[in-house]
């Protein structure tokens, strides 16, 4: 047995260079979300695209978001510059660069084709482009990663089954389906029937529940949709026994700090209950979500995170890191390669001098 690591012996005041230095998964990431107003510039000015804002400032500016739904309006108006295989490339790559300066080694990415065959886009072109951006990563910046393709919830679920049939073709390039967008009024029963589909054909299942909807939204997405992950999963204090739960089966939830704080979950990043989260055993990660819109990528979250949060120490930064690699559909193999890893990140931070 390998010898713990002395945690109390890492001073308070290395704690924001171990977050940027420490590896990490990113497990809640929708390209479409990484999509900067300089790269919206670029592909709209590429494609011929007359955009609604005179430059990038005042598109920025436009970022006020008073719940999902304002957030979601200009997220698929943004969208709209991506038409061809290069411009998926080219935003896949903007963010596995951003995410290997935030020393990610995996990062598993939700991508939204409804958003784009909608625009007459085929399917193709979104999984090619994003997926040469993948291999790409993993030669030139050593990031392992996966896509999973996520289903509109505010659509129907007939369209989503016509969404699969179309991305079947290129199923070798995306492991795992999810379920996205607005919350409110779609309950993740709705899609009952496309996911029992999705797990006859071996497909990971994800899901969004319990950010806007309320827990029995996270019950559901375990107990009918049959999910591995939860994606957010904050409101699951509204019940305890869910929690109990949670903990109990290591349930992952993919939080995100920074947009939970935009989207008005939590009034102030000081209010966030993943403190108490993980206090109640369960396996929480942080992520970024839609890093363009909501104010920072994978460390930004983690550096905003633990300083309004004060009890946050270096124990809690390992145990989110380790979170995200158990929480990973990778083989055993490489979770273990990438704990040793961090392990030694933190032994050397303990170290004098």
């Amino acid at each position: 047995m390998s010898n713990p690591i002395p945690f109390e012996a890492i001073p308070h005041a290395r704690l924001p260079a171990l977050l940027r230095t420490m590896p990490k998964a990113e497990l809640h990431i929708h390209i479409e979300g990484s999509l900067e107003p300089e790269l919206i510039f670029r592909l709209a000015a590429r494609n011929g695209i007359a955009l609604p804002y005179p430059s990038v400032e005042a598109l920025r500016a436009a970022y006020a978001f008073t719940d999902l739904q304002s957030f979601l309006d200009i997220y698929y108006a943004g969208a709209s510059v991506l038409i061809e295989e290069a411009d998926f490339f080219d935003m896949a790559w903007a963010y596995f660069e951003r995410a290997a300066a935030d020393n990610v080694v995996h990062a598993e990415i939700f991508f939204d084709p409804q958003t784009h065959t909608a625009r007459g886009v085929p399917m193709e072109k979104v999984i090619r482009g994003l997926h040469h951006a993948c291999r790409r990563a993993h030669q030139e910046l050593r990031i392992s990663s996966k896509l999973i393709l996520c289903f509109l919830r505010h659509l129907s679920e007939e369209d989503a089954f016509a969404t699969l049939e179309a991305a079947l073709p290129w199923r070798e390039h995306f492991i795992g389906v999810g379920l996205d967008s607005s919350e409110s009024g779609h309950p993740p029963e709705k899609f009952a029937r496309v996911f029992a589909r999705c797990r006859e054909l071996g497909f990971e299942l994800v899901a969004h529940a319990g950010e806007e909807g309320p827990a029995s939204y996270i019950e559901t997405a375990l107990d009918l949709l049959q999910v591995r992950r939860i994606d957010h999963g904050v409101r699951c204090t509204e019940s305890p026994a869910l929690v109990e739960r949670l903990a109990r089966e290591r349930v992952p939830l993919t939080v995100c700090p920074l947009s939970n704080i935009k989207l008005c979950v939590f009034p102030h990043m000081s209010r966030h209950n993943l403190p108490a989260l993980l206090s109640a055993g369960l396996c929480v990660t942080v992520n970024s979500d839609d890093p363009a819109y909501f104010g920072g990528y994978l460390n930004q979250n983690f550096l905003a995170l633990f300083e309004a949060l004060p009890e946050l120490g270096a124990r809690e930064a390992w145990q989110l890191a380790a979170n995200s690699f158990e929480a990973s559909f990778v083989d055993d193999t490489v979770r273990a390669d990438w704990r040793l890893s961090l392990d030694e990140v933190f032994r050397a931070a303990a170290q004098p001098g």
